[in-house]
């Protein structure tokens, strides 16, 4: 129907429309604490997350959202908490304005009720706490980081232009939440959201992009072992000569690539959400604009070093089964044209010994013909002998021996055309049937 343009718009004209805005950045007041959360659930359990979120919005007094929504924000009077719905995973973060005593003391998780957070509907990947500071909080050396981070584990950087320092150490906490520590140097509202919501996302994804490493360490034995079968079957499809024993290596190259095509089915979406999610950390890193501080590594360089191995190891495993699946099929492919090519020989020699028997049937069938026709012809002639002797005794044949005698050709050919036309008609009948 026509949209307020007056043009007919596409069906799903709006959705794109709102989809460019669905997940906006904030504009965040300095100091600020975060809190997130990354529970994996699937594809299928957003009736039961909405539900979870329309209870927190029933204690505190709110509209729940909509059953379809993807998104949902719960504003109260200590903190903000913000629920998205991704397509295998979802995140709770919690904003809380204000300082703390110490960076982490009082995360913002702590303004959510316990009870409620023990009933997070799936299964809990990734936590991380925020602290943003004002400038001068904070000293951003060794010794003051020291005391809420690992020094050996230290990453840090300016970001954002140089608007910011963030620091992180990538190692859990006592309750198993990673830590961001960012000191504002001269973030404006907008800045501090897009520099908060990036580090979130990036963990987020990290995370996601890793769920792939251990399935890829799991299977390289496995793949081991089918590239090494599969070496053994290729040897034998050399030798091999027997048509029993080419069917045997067929089965044996079936049975392989069923066992192929069942483990690419179990990892390729978890291969192909690894690389994607590879790329999106790679994107996350790119828009902080890192700029080096002397003697720490970049989050970049942490990652490159620590997450890009694990990535390739998932694409190099995700390779390897397709080239195994790609040779098995090869090896198939030709191992039937073999088995095709053996069969076409066995069915040729059957025909041509098919052949021989029916040129045989016929000389017999012609053999038979033959005697047929002298036995009818005697048959005949004896009978017409009969009537003639029988004809001689009341006077009417002079001489039953000579007309018995005239009767035998006569009788010979009319026999040989009447079996001869019996044949055409059946073979006649039997070409019209097939």
């Amino acid at each position: 129907m026509p949209d307020q343009t007056g043009i007919t718009a596409h069906p799903l004209r709006g959705a794109l429309l709102r989809e460019a805005h669905a997940r906006p950045f904030e504009s965040l007041a300095i100091p600020l604490r975060v809190s997130h959360l990354v529970m994996q659930t699937g594809t299928s359990g957003r009736s039961q997350e909405v539900a979870h979120v329309s209870e927190l919005c029933r204690e505190m007094g709110m509209e729940p959202p909509a059953e379809d929504a993807s998104h949902f924000i719960i504003e109260t009077a200590h903190c903000r908490v913000r629920w998205e719905r991704h397509t295998e995973f979802s995140t709770y973060t919690v904003f809380a304005n204000g300082d703390e005593d110490a960076p982490f003391s009082n995360p913002a998780i702590h303004c959510l009720p316990k009870r409620w957070l023990e009933r997070l509907p799936g299964e809990l990947l990734a936590a991380m706490h925020l602290s943003l500071l004002n400038n001068g909080t904070l000293d951003a050396n060794t010794d003051s980081l020291g005391r809420y981070l690992q020094p050996d584990s230290l990453a840090g950087s300016y970001c954002s232009g140089g608007a910011a320092s963030v620091w992180t150490d990538f190692l859990a906490d006592r309750e198993g939440y990673l830590r961001f520590l960012v000191i504002d140097e001269s973030l404006s509202p907008a800045q501090a959201g897009r520099l908060v919501q990036r580090l979130l996302e990036l963990e987020t994804y990290r995370f996601m992009a890793l769920l792939g490493f251990p399935l890829a360490r799991e299977l390289a034995p496995d793949i081991t072992e089918m590239e090494n079968r599969l070496g053994t079957l290729m040897d034998r499809l050399a030798t091999v000569s027997d048509l029993a024993d080419e069917r045997d290596l067929l089965t044996a190259l079936s049975e392989l690539s069923a066992q192929v095509e069942r483990l690419m089915a179990r990892t390729n979406f978890r291969f192909s959400a690894t690389a994607a999610y590879g790329t999106l950390v790679r994107r996350r890193l790119n828009a902080l604009r890192e700029q080096r501080i002397e003697g720490v590594s970049t989050l970049d360089e942490f990652m490159e070093r620590r997450l890009a191995p694990a990535l390739d190891t998932c694409v190099h495993m995700g390779e390897r089964l397709e080239r195994v699946s790609s040779r098995v099929s090869r090896a198939a492919n030709l191992l039937r044209t073999r088995v095709d090519v053996a069969l076409e020989a066995q069915n040729r020699d059957l025909l041509e010994s098919m052949n021989r028997r029916a040129r045989l049937q016929l000389r017999l069938q012609e053999t038979v013909e033959g005697l047929s026709t002298v036995i009818l012809s005697y048959y005949a002639v004896s009978l017409a002998g009969y009537a003639f002797r029988g004809l001689h005794s009341i006077g009417l044949m002079p001489n039953p021996e000579l007309a018995t005698a005239i009767t035998i050709p006569v009788i010979a050919i009319t026999v040989a055309i009447g079996i001869r036309q019996v044949r055409k008609r059946v073979t006649r009948a039997d070409a019209n049937a097939d």
